[in-house]
């Protein structure tokens, strides 16, 4: 279920800059629980958010690892829309109390389909605990984006979240990547 990078050309320092600066910005919003801000500011309205479930499979078989059916999470921007309403309420029982995240962003690669279009692939390692525990998550991951220039700012149009796990060792993902 990767998403194919088309032949467009790496791109250049700035717009690879801005595409980073895109991702770190996000990130922040995420770990400080600014979810409205997040929606209004970093997301297209045209959005395509998917985690496809990943399955293990023999090396000979030549399929891919992840499902086309099967997602952990698929969403469009209306649907992000509603989870994070309620993440804004006392019914978002999976985030009561809220998760404390740190993401970790690197490997930014971008590439330049044409004007006011990027294609980056980035690898994220999310850290998680709530409660007063020693407990934590670990989730790990490539994502591959697509990001457009709307209103002359950069805005989420299309993420695939290709996780390293078969299995997350997490009780909900109440949370984004």
């Amino acid at each position: 279920m990767t998403v194919k990078q088309t032949d467009a050309a790496p791109a250049g320092a700035e717009l690879e800059r801005a595409c980073a600066q895109f991702l770190y910005q996000e990130a922040e919003l995420l770990d400080d629980t600014d979810y409205a801000a997040w929606l209004e500011t970093c997301l297209s309205e045209q959005l395509e958010y998917r985690i496809p479930i990943r399955t293990t499979r023999e090396r000979a078989s030549g399929a891919s690892e992840f499902s086309r059916t099967a997602f952990h999470m698929k969403d469009t921007y209306a649907s992000m829309q509603m989870r994070v309403h309620r993440l804004l309420t006392e019914h978002a029982w999976a985030e009561d109390p809220p998760s404390r995240t740190r993401r970790v962003v690197t490997n930014i690669r971008v590439r330049e389909p044409g004007p006011g279009e990027a294609e980056v692939k980035s690898y994220l390692t999310l850290y998680r605990s709530q409660w007063d525990t020693t407990e934590y998550d670990l989730i790990v991951g490539e994502r591959q984006d697509v990001l457009v220039l709307e209103s002359n700012d950069w805005r989420l149009r299309r993420r695939v979240v290709l996780l390293n796990h078969t299995i997350l060792g997490t009780a909900n993902l109440g949370i984004f990547l």
